[in-house]
Parts: structure tokens; C-alpha cells; sequence
């Protein structure tokens, strides 16, 4: 394929999060296409020990240190650039700085008007599956703002909105593999959210259901964003990416139990209603116990809705056609 001005060699795409678990995996498939990476990195030498050391050796991956939101650093990120990708997100906040606010709405907007300034032509921006301007929570309506200023902008740009990402390094299942060997709390059994079933009505007993999710996989991501640098028909299109295999959150753990070497096969799986999970998150935060639980409210009320969606515009527009979750987890569970 050729590259945005139609040369066989290819141009400099800056990656803002690129020593994220997609970045990482995204910085390696940029590279191994032909392309020049500058990754936005708070940490240079983080950045040299997870990203392709040749690559830094050979002058085809450079690093631009900072917060996107300091001073003139988005200018020194996209500078000369062909492209820009950003993947800068967070799933809750933190103290400090990290708010969803400032992680996904301002930094988009300064990195899209760094890109215009500097004339860079090509915007690819990281999104979440249901965002919209009445989310459900903070992190969705951010991401939804998020979109809209990339939308709203003179780029040529594409909004990818992923599902649950999965891989070998990626932060749910590490935590997910932590709770499978009962290594993290709660030790005795395997969380899971559930939801209340929406038929259900009292005077009868409640009665829950679990939720479906399309895991994709992280290197099937990073093809898709990828391909979507090489192709100009993807240039102001909104995709989805989820995996090929719908799956509920409790067969999920399951798979992964039985997967892992020292997964536990007598730890049972055990649904949480996510109404319940929420009002204990909140209560937390009102206490100044943010962090005591290992999810927030947005984060417990997500997790109560399927992540799926269709897979025939990613697929028809580029080439996508993610891998099954079981087959795949298996193949990198005993490397976790």
C-alpha cells in the first residue's frame, strides 16, 4: 500500500500514549509497515523499555517527553508530521491531574489544534463504544466531547470506538488473571457484574442477567488503526471494534481460570448487581475512600451494559476481521 501522498516510502506518524497497551502494540505495527513514529511518552526511559529498542537505535522511533497539556509540547509532538494518533485515555480517575476532563477533552483539543497549526493533514482518535452526549458516565460523556472537537475540526480524520480490549499485557486481564489464581481481593471467589433483568417486576424475586461482551483483541486494534492511516476511504468515518465472539462476562472468567496455569478451578464466579456496586463506589468517594475499591462508579455501571456491536463497516471499509476471544487468550494465557 502507499502511503497519505501516495509514496512508496512512507511518512512520520506521531502517537500521543504510545507506552499505553495499545500504544505499545500500535507503535510496533506502525513500524513494522514502513511508517516513522514519534511517541508522546511522560517518560523517556519508560518509553525505551517498552517500545522496539532497534527501532531507537536505527532512527525510525523518537520520543517527545511531557503532558500533552504542557507547554508547547503538542507543538514539538506533530511538527513535520504526516499524522497523528491519539490514544490518551483513562477508566477512572485519580488524584492530581488525571480527570476525564482534562485527560480526554482538553488534550484532544490541544493536540487537534497543534495538528492544525502545524498542517498536519491525517487525525486518527481513540474513542470508547457508547459514548454519547448522555452517557452514563463522566468517562463516556468526556470521550463523547472528546470526539466532537475532532469531529468539529479541518482534519481528515477517524474515530475508532473500541470495545473491551483484550491481550497479554493489558491492564483488565491483568487484574482479571490476579482474581483467577485469588491472588486479589476478594481471594475467594471470582467478581463479576451482573444487571437486573429488565423483565422482572415484584412482587417476584430479582432475578439478574450477565452482560455479553465482544472482547477485541489489542493487535487486531492496532491493525485497524493502522489501516486506517493507509486508506483515504476511511478519512471522516466513525468505526466500532469489538472481537468476532460474544461471550458473557462469567464465561469470560471461566475461560480465563482454566486457562492460566495457576488459574484456581475450584473458584467459582460470582456476580455483583452493578446498581449495587455503583452506590458503593459512591459512598466510597463521599468518604474520601476513592480508591479503597478497585472500580469506580462509571467503571461499575459500564460494566453492567454488553459491549457489543456490529462488525460489517470495519470489516467492509478495512479488511477487519478480528479473532475469536477463547482461542486467542488461550494461545497467550500461560505468557501472562
Amino acid at each position: 500500500m502507499t502511503d497519505l501522498n501516495g509514496q512508496d516510502e512512507r511518512g512520520l506518524v506521531c502517537v500521543a500514549g504510545a507506552t499505553g497497551f495499545v500504544g505499545r502494540a500500535l507503535t510496533r505495527e506502525l513500524l513494522g509497515r514502513g511508517w516513522r513514529v514519534r511517541a508522546l511518552a511522560r517518560s523517556r526511559d519508560k518509553a525505551r523499555s517498552v517500545l522496539p529498542r532497534e527501532a531507537f537505535e536505527d532512527g525510525r522511533l523518537s520520543v517527545v517527553q511531557g503532558d500533552a497539556l504542557d507547554e508547547g509540547v503538542c507543538e514539538r509532538l506533530v511538527t513535520g508530521a504526516d499524522a497523528c494518533v491519539n490514544l490518551i485515555g483513562i477508566i477512572r480517575e485519580s488524584s492530581g491531574r488525571q480527570t476525564f476532563k482534562r485527560v480526554h477533552t482538553l488534550t484532544t483539543r490541544a493536540l487537534v489544534r497543534a495538528c492544525e497549526g502545524a498542517g498536519v493533514g491525517r487525525f486518527v482518535q481513540m474513542s470508547a463504544l457508547g459514548v454519547s452526549d448522555e452517557g452514563l458516565c463522566e468517562y463516556q460523556r468526556t470521550k463523547w466531547s472528546a470526539e466532537r472537537a475532532v469531529r468539529a475540526s479541518s482534519l481528515a480524520w477517524t474515530v475508532f470506538r473500541p470495545g473491551l480490549i483484550h491481550g497479554r499485557e493489558g491492564e483488565f486481564m491483568q487484574a482479571a488473571k490476579a482474581w483467577c489464581e485469588g491472588r486479589a481481593m476478594p481471594h475467594l471467589f471470582i467478581p463479576v457484574l451482573t444487571r437486573l433483568d429488565p423483565e422482572w417486576a415484584p412482587p417476584k424475586r430479582p432475578r439478574f442477567e450477565d452482560p455479553v461482551v465482544s472482547p477485541v483483541w489489542v493487535e487486531d486494534v492496532a491493525f485497524a488503526f493502522a489501516e486506517a492511516l493507509d486508506r483515504h476511504s476511511a478519512e471522516y468515518e466513525v468505526y466500532d471494534l469489538v472481537g468476532a465472539e460474544r461471550i458473557t462476562m462469567r464465561e469470560m472468567m471461566v475461560e480465563l481460570r482454566d486457562a492460566l496455569p495457576l488459574g484456581k478451578k475450584k473458584l467459582r464466579v460470582v456476580g455483583m448487581p452493578s446498581e449495587v456496586a455503583a452506590m458503593k463506589a459512591r459512598a466510597a468517594a463521599a468518604i474520601g475512600l476513592r480508591d479503597a475499591l478497585p472500580f469506580d462508579e462509571g467503571m461499575a455501571i459500564m460494566g453492567g451494559r454488553d459491549s457489543v456491536a456490529g462488525l460489517d463497516k470495519a470489516s467492509a471499509h478495512l479488511s477487519f476481521a478480528p479473532a475469536p476471544f477463547t482461542e486467542t487468550m488461550r494461545a497467550y494465557a500461560a505468557s501472562m
